[in-house]
């Protein structure tokens, strides 16, 4: 039996509603998932996330190989048990951290050589070392190692790191020991069509359990993100998991949904809420401004959440100004509630069949404020 399985329950246009069953519990998509790159989604309890429908988080493989250790953490009975998280997990590869590690690395055939952040001592990670560290860590669904193609890049260029994204795919696939875990291909080539063509038709030739796109949300212009995302959805197969990383903001998120994708993940949510930036279904809210020094009203008042019932912006603006902890906490909480709720508002809408109608009414409320 596969170590995940897809079920496609309907389509709007392009637009997919589905379940996937993993090892740790059934995750409806279209879905995002809450970045815990640290084996913790920052300033979150898994208690609260759960509370707020996150239903699968994604942690990171290079982080977790450099501090503590993946082989520490299997002793201490896998990743899931280690941050009290009993719900399903994506593990990136450490393909796009070592990519942005830049001075530090060294791309070759067998893998990258790199410099740690942390302490600078030098390591090696092969495609079969991506495999083995996610596969001690245990998360339901692992990525193969890959090279992040970065923004802009020649044809040339573009190419050449496609094809051995290619090659490592295959040898993560015969790398692969646990039955119990899922392995998701990566499709690259940069802005190129033919490119990504190639890469999807060689990725599905090999066969993995699911495919995501990668290289995207590196500097490009959203036309060409767009335009990346049209292009590769019709290749991946109709019956899997199609992800796309990195990605967004809530009009990507739309927008991807819009052409055919299903799982999403960004540190945007967290990190902009650290740094006092609120998303709405009216747009962003910059909670810093002098506006909402005694604004009494909500963050969003079409938004349920725990803060938008309790707190005010104006408290809100104090905490932040104020350097306090619990500004982090409740910003994050928020957003994060706000992208989960958007992603289960988009299920019912793809569910009731009027995603297009749905779609026109989330710009027409950004337009209108």
């Amino acid at each position: 039996m596969a170590a995940i399985q897809f079920r496609l329950l309907k389509q709007d246009g392009a637009a997919r509603l589905g379940s996937l069953t993993t090892p740790h519990g059934l995750i409806e998509t279209p879905i995002f998932m809450p970045v815990g790159t640290q084996a913790t989604v920052k300033a979150m309890t898994p208690e609260e996330l759960d509370a707020i429908g996150a239903r699968i988080i994604l942690a990171n493989t290079y982080h977790l190989y450099i501090r503590p250790g993946h082989e520490l953490i299997r002793r201490m009975g896998g990743l899931h048990r280690f941050m009290h998280w009993d719900r399903p997990i994506l593990t990136d590869s450490g393909g796009f951290q070592v990519f942005s590690l830049n001075e530090l690395r060294k791309i070759s055939e067998e893998g990258v050589r790199f410099q740690s952040h942390l302490d600078g001592s030098y390591h090696t990670i092969r495609p079969e070392d991506a495999v083995a560290i996610q596969e001690a860590l245990g998360s339901d669904i692992a990525m193969c190692f890959d090279e992040c193609t970065p923004y802009p890049a020649t044809h040339d260029y573009a190419r050449r790191s496609m094809e051995l994204t290619t090659r490592w795919a295959r040898r993560c696939k015969d790398a692969r020991r646990r039955g119990d875990q899922a392995l998701f291909g990566i499709v690259q080539g940069g802005m190129y069509r033919d490119l990504r063509e190639q890469s999807a038709a060689e990725l599905v030739e090999i066969g993995f359990d699911g495919y995501a796109v990668g290289g995207l949300s590196v500097g490009e212009e959203k036309e060409h993100m767009y335009g990346v995302m049209e292009w590769t959805a019709p290749l991946l197969p109709v019956d899997q998991p199609r992800y796309v990383m990195g990605i967004g903001t809530p009009e990507d998120l739309v927008e991807a949904v819009w052409r055919g994708f299903d799982m999403f993940d960004c540190v945007m949510p967290t990190r902009n809420a650290r740094n006092g930036m609120l998303f709405t279904s009216f747009g962003r809210l910059n909670i810093k401004g002098a506006a909402y020094a005694e604004d009494q009203g909500p963050v969003d008042p079409a938004c349920g959440c725990y803060v938008c019932r309790n707190y005010s912006r104006a408290y809100l603006r104090h905490l932040y100004r104020s350097g306090e902890i619990l500004a982090s906490r409740l910003n994050t909480y928020h957003n994060l509630a706000y992208y989960l709720d958007l992603m289960a508002q988009i299920r019912t809408a793809i569910a009731e069949e009027r995603f297009d109608s749905f779609r026109r009414e989330f710009y027409a409320r950004r337009e209108t404020q």
